[in-house]
């Protein structure tokens, strides 16, 4: 008689969210993407997430592309302040 097949656990949303960037840029081992991949499939709010992960970065590199004369003035002063601070 043979045991009954016992089912790994799912990474939690916390692990995803952590190896995103690795998993976008397939820098995860293939049992890293096998689960990751796993969670994704039961974890409708993890596929939103990394949608919109996504597409923040796709938006934020045309944003940085901007002239600095596009720039308003305050702002300017406001991220030079900061990184003259940090």
């Amino acid at each position: 008689m043979s045991e009954p097949e016992v089912k790994k656990p799912y990474i939690p949303c916390e692990e995803v969210i952590t190896f995103l960037w690795a998993y976008l840029a397939g820098e995860l081992p293939a049992e890293k993407v096998f689960e990751f991949e796993r969670h994704l499939s039961v974890c409708p709010s993890c596929v939103t997430y990394i949608e919109t992960y996504k597409k923040t970065v796709e938006l934020s590199r045309g944003t940085f592309e901007a002239d600095e004369e596009d720039v308003p003035e305050d702002l300017m002063r406001a991220v030079m302040a900061a990184r003259r601070g940090a």
